[in-house]
């Protein structure tokens, strides 16, 4: 009897050669890096030891101090969030070309908030560290400017995607650049800049934990001076209370977002 393949000829071929590929370059990058895989396994005994012996069990000194490096965090993430939203809203309806008053600078537009989205946050705190010291005011302007850059984009694809009908007709009745914004653009693309907002919460509560360990304040440089002085258990118990949060800020967006889909 002939059997009968369960994946295409040519689509198990392509998936071989993808395979291989992938394996040659992690091969190529453990000889340019003199990285060992081995060692790692070899040495996950000292990993655990060290974990089981110093980590655990994880204990909170001064509570209230840590609840509201937290607090600070979860502010910072959404305040950022806020502010950048609404300059990347402003800077997305110059930047598609689609109903951009100026599309000759819609471009450059694009592209420089192209070259500032591929700059980490971390990179952005380093640089402001410099300047303007340890603070709270270090992760924000980080996270903004990281923040602008992505919504900017994300917004921008988003009012591409939308139907011309709308915006055109506008235009040949004589609406002018605000008019097609607010008639036209925001009620179409409302929902997907709300979802992209929370998209964006999500991710700047994690990013403000990791700027705040280089001087961006929050909870991150909390853990960062409880690792720095050996305190690995309080740092546990740190580490264990921002994953909660995480999640639960995780779960709140995912379900906000998922009941904004559905009323699309």
């Amino acid at each position: 009897m002939a059997k009968i393949p369960l994946i295409h000829t040519r689509e198990k071929k392509i998936y071989t050669i993808f395979t291989v590929v992938v394996i040659i370059l992690f091969a190529i990058a453990t000889v340019l890096t003199k990285f060992n895989p081995l060692q790692v396994i070899v040495s996950s005994g000292e990993i655990w030891n060290f974990i089981t012996t110093d980590f655990l069990p994880p204990t909170l000194t001064k509570p209230v101090n840590i609840f509201n490096a937290i607090l600070t965090t979860v502010c910072l993430a959404i305040s950022s969030t806020f502010i950048a939203g609404i300059m990347a809203i402003i800077t997305a309806m110059f930047g598609s070309e689609s109903i951009s008053p100026w599309p000759k600078y819609a471009k450059i537009i694009r592209a420089v908030a192209t070259f500032l989205r591929n700059i980490p946050p971390l990179v952005w705190a380093f640089i402001l560290f410099s300047s303007l010291g340890i603070g709270t005011g270090v992760g924000f302007i980080a996270l903004v400017i990281s923040t602008f850059a992505f919504m900017t984009r994300a917004f921008i694809e988003s009012i591409d995607e939308i139907s011309q009908e709308s915006t055109e007709s506008l235009l040949v009745v004589g609406a002018t650049f605000p008019q097609r914004i607010f008639q036209a653009v925001i009620p179409s693309c409302i929902q997907d800049f709300i979802s992209w907002f929370l998209y964006c919460i999500e991710l700047n509560i994690r990013a403000s934990t990791v700027v705040g360990m280089v001087g961006g304040g929050g909870i991150g440089l909390v853990l960062f001076s409880y690792l720095k002085t050996f305190r690995y258990q309080t740092a546990a118990g740190i580490i264990l209370i921002i994953a909660a949060t995480i999640i639960l800020v995780d779960l709140l967006t995912g379900y906000l977002r998922t009941r904004i889909m559905q009323n699309d």
